[in-house]
């Protein structure tokens, strides 16, 4: 039985060998360019031997585009995996032929450079067709091929959780036939019709499975109450050749939505992902804290007298202001700034206003500029803060706020920052009303669940410039 599943099977397996022969054709015109234009450093026995030297790197291009096949073909892919694939195949194959043609010539001029510039280019000219074959494939699927037929079995939130993502991009190529199900689905986008109850897909299963619109792809929402339907879904699917997907429920009332994690070989669900969970991207945070944090902390050492001298004249007291905050899992930790106020006995129950009568002048620029939290980088040295994360608090709000803010203390999961989410949007400042402060959990959280290197990096740059041109809010 040939389905539309095996189709695109098909379809996608003649995309990853037209693929590779692009890869070839793109390989053997690498090797004539730069022997040709880059000639001074390449290698005599390449020189005069252009086509060998093209078959020998063929060879080890294919072998190991075969071990790290292109995933260009796949309806969701990362342009980082893309690019990281690449970079492999790049490097192992022409490593493997620098040693093979070195075993077979001894030619030794040049070998280093010639093959750190074809690993460059060839690089280049991958990344370029890889991005260009993608453009591609995302032009035929929005017209309608290559595509494959997604239908929806129950009425839970969650579906349609999952139709808005597969429809965020036309160019994956989806196509969503319906939905069968006993209630009709709240709020469904215009486009997501009913076919029917649950009970008449069940039935049709039961008796005229050929009967159904056939789809690659059931994304399946019921109860655990539902079990013999699911059973008789996931046999159907089996049957059919369908990719069977079971999406956890929302439960709405509770206002809690559940994803999936592994614990060793079992699934367990948890209310919500949390990229900093994952040792690798704890390392490459703390890696990256400790290595911005002292590279600060060495620029700022010549300047440190000079601020002292300008705090001192203006207001007696020390150099630093040291406070009690609350940090990650609830944990007390002291927070180093430069002064800005006046010593007084509010520091630890009162925020700073726009009109502060406990600031002075040198402390009111430095609070606009965010120089006061440069002192800050000596906590990310010690591992209390990282750069990036939920501004710490001081302890009597932490009491104050968790009382009265339901998911407030959930921002404690991840390390307090120097700068942070809901500073570069809009939260930075004195809360004067409690929805304020909602919003600055809200956006806190969000970063927690939605963590990257990158984002980490554009909030980094934001409040760079906002030492240029000072928020509004800041004071």
């Amino acid at each position: 039985m040939i389905t539309s599943t095996t189709r695109a099977i098909n379809k996608n397996s003649l995309i990853k060998w037209l693929v590779l022969l692009g890869d070839v054709l793109a390989y053997i015109v690498v090797v004539n360019i730069v022997a040709t234009y880059f000639e001074d450093y390449t290698p005599l026995s390449i020189t005069h031997h252009k086509s060998i030297a093209a078959t020998i790197g063929t060879v080890f291009l294919i072998l190991y585009s075969l071990l790290f096949p292109s995933v260009i073909h796949k309806r969701r892919v990362m342009l980082p995996e893309v690019f990281v694939r690449n970079a492999i195949v790049t490097m192992l194959s022409q490593a493997s032929f620098a040693y093979v043609w070195h075993l077979i010539t001894y030619d030794s001029p040049n070998e280093i450079n010639y093959n750190t510039i074809m690993v460059l280019v060839l690089f280049s000219v991958m990344v370029l067709l890889r991005l260009i074959e993608k453009s591609f494939l995302g032009f035929i699927r929005s017209r309608g091929r290559n595509t494959r037929h997604i239908l929806f079995i129950g009425s839970d939130p969650a579906n349609i959780n999952i139709y808005r993502e597969i429809m965020a991009d036309p160019t994956t190529g989806y196509h969503v036939l319906g939905y069968y199900s006993n209630n009709d689905i709240d709020d469904a986008p215009e486009n997501l019709k009913k076919l029917g109850t649950r009970k008449e897909f069940i039935e049709m299963i039961d008796s005229h499975p050929k009967d159904i619109t056939h789809a690659d792809e059931i994304y399946c929402s019921l109860s655990h109450i539902d079990q013999e339907d699911i059973l008789k879904i996931m046999k159907y699917c089996d049957q059919e050749m369908v990719r069977f997907h079971y999406v956890p429920r929302i439960f709405h009332n509770l206002q809690m939505s559940l994803k999936p994690e592994m614990l060793g070989n079992n699934v367990v669900y948890t209310n919500r992902y949390e990229p900093l969970t994952v040792w690798g991207n704890r390392a490459i945070k703390r890696l990256f804290d400790i290595v911005f944090s002292s590279i600060v902390i060495l620029c700022i050492l010549p300047f440190i007298p000079l601020v002292y001298f300008v705090i001192k004249t203006q207001s007696p007291g020390p150099l630093f202001f040291k406070q009690k905050r609350t940090g990650m899992n609830g944990l007390t930790f002291t927070m180093y700034k430069f002064r800005s106020m006046h010593v007084n006995n509010d520091a630890d129950r009162i925020q700073a206003t726009k009109n502060d009568p406990r600031k002075f002048p040198f402390g009111e620029f430095i609070r606009k500029t965010n120089i006061d939290e440069l002192p800050q980088f000596l906590n990310v040295l010690k591992g209390d803060m990282s750069i990036v994360g939920p501004r710490p608090h001081m302890l009597l709000h932490t009491e104050q706020y968790s009382a009265a803010i339901e998911k407030y203390m959930v921002r404690h999961f991840a390390k307090p920052g120097i700068t942070g989410w809901a500073q570069i949007t809009g939260f930075r400042g004195e809360t004067e009303e409690l929805w304020q402060m909602e919003g600055r959990v809200q956006k806190d959280i969000w970063y927690i669940e939605h963590w990257s290197f990158w984002l980490d990096i554009r909030i980094i740059i934001h409040t760079a410039v906002s030492m240029i041109i000072p928020d509004r809010n800041a004071y």
